[in-house]
C-alpha cells in the first residue's frame, strides 16, 4: 500500500471528513477582581496617572508591566498586570497586552512598568517595546497614550512628556 503525502492526506480529509469530529467551542468571560479609587476627575498629566498606579508597584522586587485601558472620554475602565519579569527585565507579549484592552472595549491605553532599582530612566529596550506596542495599537485602533516608567521616591519618566521615541525626537539611553 502506497503511503500518502501530507498534501494527499489533506485533500482526502476535505473529500471525506471524519464523522463526528469534535471542534472546541470557546467562550470568553471577563471577571472583575476588584476596584481602585482613582479620584473623581479624569487625569490630564502623566504625574496623575503615575500616582494612581504607584502603590501597586511600591513593594515590588521585580519588573512588572501594567496596562490601563481608557474609554474615548479618557476615563480609566480597567487595569491589568500583563507581565512580571526579573530584577532587570520583563518580557512583554504584545498580543496579551492588547487582549485586555480589546475585551474592555478600550479606545486608548497607558502602559506602566517599574524599575526595581528605583531609577526610572528608560532603557533602549524600553523604547523598542514601546515602539512595538504603539505600532500594534495603531493597527488595532487602540491608541497608546503614554508609557510611564515608575521609579522610587515619587520619580517617574513619561515617554510622551520627555518626547522619548516613539513619541518624539529624543532617545533612550
Amino acid at each position: 500500500m502506497k503511503s500518502m503525502t501530507q498534501e494527499e492526506k489533506v485533500i482526502s480529509m476535505m473529500r471525506w471528513p471524519a464523522p463526528k469530529k469534535k471542534v472546541g467551542i470557546i467562550k470568553l468571560k471577563m471577571i472583575r477582581e476588584g476596584t481602585v479609587v482613582y479620584g473623581t476627575q479624569r487625569f490630564h498629566e502623566a504625574k496623575e496617572a503615575a500616582d494612581i498606579v504607584r502603590p501597586l508597584f511600591e513593594y515590588s522586587d521585580r519588573e512588572i508591566m501594567m496596562v490601563m485601558s481608557l474609554d474615548s472620554a479618557m476615563t480609566p475602565i480597567a487595569l491589568e498586570v500583563v507581565a512580571v519579569g526579573g530584577v532587570s527585565a520583563c518580557v512583554v507579549d504584545t498580543s496579551n497586552l492588547f487582549k485586555h484592552a480589546i475585551l474592555s472595549n478600550a479606545s486608548k491605553i497607558i502602559c506602566f512598568h517599574n524599575h526595581p532599582s528605583g531609577e526610572p530612566k528608560p532603557s533602549r529596550e524600553d523604547s523598542l517595546i514601546t515602539g512595538r506596542i504603539k505600532e500594534a495599537g495603531a493597527l488595532l485602533g487602540i491608541e497608546l497614550l503614554d508609557h510611564i516608567v515608575i521609579g522610587s521616591e515619587g520619580r517617574y519618566v513619561s515617554f510622551r512628556e520627555e518626547r522619548i521615541e516613539p513619541f518624539g525626537i529624543g532617545g533612550a539611553a
